[in-house]
């Protein structure tokens, strides 16, 4: 479903993300890790759009997005949740996801000021809206602006926000990054629910290793920009290569510490 080929982007004489091919399937949940630096977020901003490839390819589904802008891949079908969340503070929960469902119905972009116009005239789409809502247990904070919500329901309202835009890719980027220890699971629980339609591919840079082994079927592994270990997570996370790379662990001479 998702491609990059040989992808690659250099900022003077640093190569941040150096020639990563790689292929993710529907149905799959892979895991981006690697340590700080590593090009992990560069290599989802090469993927979404928001930086340009130096060189190499993006396709998703045969079409090559290489060229296109963040806003078309998104409607090809890319969808991209951030370390820091991407909302309308202003406008309250329910306007926010409206305004998604809305975007996904087609023109909308054309319609000018009646993208803003009286909502009742819209009851489908705040039907679709009402339901993404009881989906991630917000329905009771329709009204609320988003500014006012705690940053767990912050990053809660932007996977709803994905969901309504019913991407086939899901670029999830340490979703759980400054929530509480019981806020966090809501998020995973979330990732989960949409792990379950196999249809759906789905990216996630996360640092949290309990979280990687739960939820990945796969993990790929970045370092000075390069992939340099992709495969089951068990194997994966046992690989000489990330115990000394990922996990900062010398190698070992006879069960002690070089």
């Amino acid at each position: 479903m998702l491609e990059t080929k040989n992808l690659t982007i250099r900022f003077g004489g640093h190569v941040a993300v150096n020639a990563v091919s790689c292929t993710f399937a529907p149905g799959t949940l892979t895991a981006i890790v690697g340590p700080n630096g590593a090009g992990k977020t560069t290599y989802f901003n090469l993927i979404s759009g928001q930086l340009r490839a130096s060189v190499g390819e993006v396709f998703l589904n045969g079409q090559n997005l290489t060229g296109q802008s963040p806003s078309a891949r998104t409607r090809a079908g890319l969808g991209r949740a951030f370390q820091l969340t991407n909302l309308f503070p202003n406008l309250s929960v329910l306007e926010n996801v409206r305004l998604a469902v809305q975007a996904t119905q087609g023109g909308a972009h054309l319609r000018g000021l009646n993208l803003w116009s009286i909502w009742s005239d819209h009851s489908a789409l705040t039907d679709r809206a009402h339901a993404i809502l009881e989906t991630v247990a917000m329905l009771d904070k329709q009204g609320q602006t988003v500014a006012s919500l705690p940053h767990g329901d912050q990053r809660k309202l932007e996977v709803a926000l994905l969901m309504a835009l019913d991407p086939v890719v899901y670029m999830f980027d340490e979703p759980t990054a400054g929530m509480s220890h019981d806020e966090a699971p809501v998020i995973l629980n979330l990732i989960r629910a949409l792990k379950k339609d196999k249809t759906k591919t789905i990216l996630l840079v996360e640092h949290k290793m309990d979280v990687v082994r739960e939820l990945a079927d796969r993990i790929i592994v970045l370092h000075n920009g390069a992939l340099v270990a992709d495969g089951d997570p068990a194997t994966v996370i046992a690989s000489p290569v990330v115990q000394e790379a990922y996990l900062g662990v010398a190698p070992t001479v006879e069960g002690v510490s070089a």
